[in-house]
């Protein structure tokens, strides 16, 4: 099986936390390179580095529209992440479910510790 390109992976793009952010606010709609970096106090090279990163694994796209660059998220490309995490979101359901039916059947008296 080949390897993946560690430094290339959307899963460590997303790690990075003003990506994650950059991504929440592209949710919404596209947006200027402008006023995505207004929204953070890091520099507008710094956020132009983000972007780029996000642009070359293809989770947004870049178009020149006049004089400004605006960004779109393509949600399509971060599929193998929700493939990924899914079967854990079954998990943590499954599990509060559990939860939920043990504290509706205990003892009231156990459940808040007396006896």
């Amino acid at each position: 099986m080949p390897q993946a390109d560690p430094d290339r992976s959307v899963f460590r793009a997303i790690a990075d936390p003003t990506r994650r952010a950059i991504l929440d606010r592209l949710r919404q709609g596209p947006a200027p390179v402008n006023e995505l970096a207004s929204a953070f106090s890091q520099s507008r090279p710094a956020i132009s580095k983000h972007l780029r990163i996000l642009r070359e694994l293809n989770v947004v796209s870049e178009q020149r529209q006049g004089r400004e660059r605006v960004y779109r998220l393509e949600p399509a490309e971060l599929k193998d992440v929700a493939d990924w995490i899914l079967p854990y979101r079954d998990f943590w359901q499954q599990s509060l479910g559990n939860l939920k039916s043990y504290l509706e059947n205990a003892n009231p008296e156990e459940a808040n510790g007396q006896q």
